[in-house]
């Protein structure tokens, strides 16, 4: 299971930095990321399959998790059309997204209220 952990961070040189050291110091590889933010504060979204011991790790150095949550991942192809194509199909099904972002290796982030549509509608097991 891939999970969606929300890091709230104040926006200055090296915060990023330091959530990267702490998660590669505990093993924890990041499979994703992305990061919006203003210019004091930034929401930080990394994906990581260990959660327990990226929020371990974090908290050791005073950071800590403000939202997680279990996402659903799938296989792309990269091609002009492959998320239209994909967000199509969801719509198609009644299902409403609420976060989506790229991850290494062609695959896209999917966050919704409804995971359980959300895995049906895209083949995931549940």
């Amino acid at each position: 299971m891939a999970v969606d952990l929300v890091i709230d961070l104040e926006n200055t040189p090296g915060a990023l930095a330091k959530v990267a050291t702490a998660i590669s110091d505990a093993g924890v590889n990041i499979a994703a990321a992305t990061c919006l933010g203003n210019d004091n504060h930034a929401e930080l979204h990394i994906l990581v399959k260990h959660a327990e011991a990226a929020r371990h790790s974090l908290s050791i150095v005073g950071l800590g998790v403000s939202r997680e949550r279990e996402v659903v991942i799938v296989e792309v192809h990269d091609r002009p059309g492959e998320l239209a194509d994909i967000t199509h199909r969801i719509a198609k099904a009644g299902v409403n997204l609420d976060l989506v972002y790229v991850a290494t290796g062609d695959r896209v982030v999917f966050g919704s209220p409804d995971l359980e549509g959300l895995k049906k509608v895209l083949g995931v097991a549940p």
